[in-house]
């Protein structure tokens, strides 16, 4: 290799191509958190031409929630035999054509198998092997890659529910559906710029080679479950599934909650925005800072320290009912919850 390029068997790059996966990185992770969301502008068409209930139509938000939560398994073992790539390229094909069929749909059952199961599952597909991938382009400026991937959350959600908006008041729920089920074949795009770093043992994206048996080839496990037998992963495990059931509350239920306090709509539709605006800043700022010298052996206490401060902020809303209190709220949770996002990948490196 020529002078000055990267050196084969050297640790993570830190830049060079690892820009372009952090990019991708943004695209994925933005779609991955915002599009279950943005999905919700066309739950009362979806009510009115089904003739059901707000919770029986949520039901597809939801289940596209769990399948990307609940398919981490199925994910890291299609990423060991196939490597990051190939998985996430299928991944994309899955989201977009989950969309793609819901636009066909004639019961809120097909719309749980296609946007729930169908769409949800090619997202997982795509956002935990985006994660893997930038794991091995970046050790040293990581905190800082995983706040600007993690930002990609909050401006995907201020973007994509107004123009589900647009979709649907131009084209009607078929419509933007099928639209949208195009505008997720970026994930397919963003997949294949995730080719394997430099280096000996990296095949698709793996983290490092597996001892081979003398006389054979390596081993690979496709689920490796030792790591849950560490006592630092599990209580990492136990935190973030206790995190999970109430951290996306309330975002959720802000703009019904400010209705009721009396807010007019559109002021109250604002609050999100403040949210977004807010966790835009905080998530690579968040992730600069883990990144210092100082900080970053210490993260997992910047972890627990950012779901304390966003626990509080939460209790304190209760006593939120003037318009006033309500974006002081908004601040506080929007710098706490860009926090969580910013570290808690970060974080889950320091527990193995």
């Amino acid at each position: 290799m020529g002078a000055g390029g990267p050196q084969r068997g050297a640790g993570p790059p830190d830049g060079g191509w690892g820009w372009a996966v952090l990019g991708a990185c943004f695209v994925i992770t933005g779609f991955a958190y915002g599009f279950p969301k943005a999905v919700s502008v066309f739950f009362r068409e979806l009510m009115r031409d089904f003739g059901a209930g707000y919770s029986d139509t949520a039901w597809v938000s939801s289940i596209m929630l769990a399948m990307l939560y609940g398919t981490g398994p199925v994910s890291s073992m299609l990423v060991t035999r196939f490597g990051c790539r190939p998985v996430m390229l299928v991944g994309g094909l899955l989201a977009s054509a989950g969309m793609v069929l819901a636009s066909f749909a004639t019961r809120l059952l097909e719309l749980y198998l296609t946007a729930g199961v169908l769409t949800g599952l090619g997202l997982a597909l795509n956002f935990q092997p985006s994660l893997i991938m930038l794991g091995l382009y970046f050790e040293r400026r990581r905190p800082l890659a995983n706040g600007l991937a993690a930002a990609g959350s909050p401006v995907f959600l201020s973007a994509l529910s107004p123009l589900g908006q647009q979709l649907l008041e131009h084209f009607g729920w078929r419509g933007g559906f099928l639209l949208l089920g195009g505008l997720l074949l970026h994930c397919c795009a963003c997949g294949a710029v995730m080719r394997p770093p430099p280096g000996p043992g990296r095949r698709g994206g793996e983290a490092a080679p597996h001892t081979a048996p003398p006389g054979g080839r390596p081993r690979r496990r496709l689920l490796d479950v030792r790591v849950c037998a560490q006592r630092a992963f599990a209580v990492y495990a136990v935190t973030k599934f206790l995190m999970a059931l109430g951290l996306f509350v309330p975002a959720i239920l802000l703009v019904n909650y400010a209705k009721d306090a009396g807010v007019p709509d559109a002021d109250a539709a604002f609050l999100l925005s403040v949210v977004g605006f807010v966790d835009i800043v905080a998530r690579p700022a968040c992730g600069a800072l883990a990144g210092l010298r100082l900080l970053r052996p210490r993260v997992a206490y910047l972890f627990s320290l950012a779901l304390l401060a966003n626990g509080l902020t939460d209790l304190s809303s209760a006593h939120a009912r003037t318009y006033g209190a309500l974006v002081a709220f908004c601040v506080a949770f929007g710098l706490s919850y860009g926090m969580v996002g910013a570290l808690q990948f970060e974080a889950a490196w320091w527990t193995h």
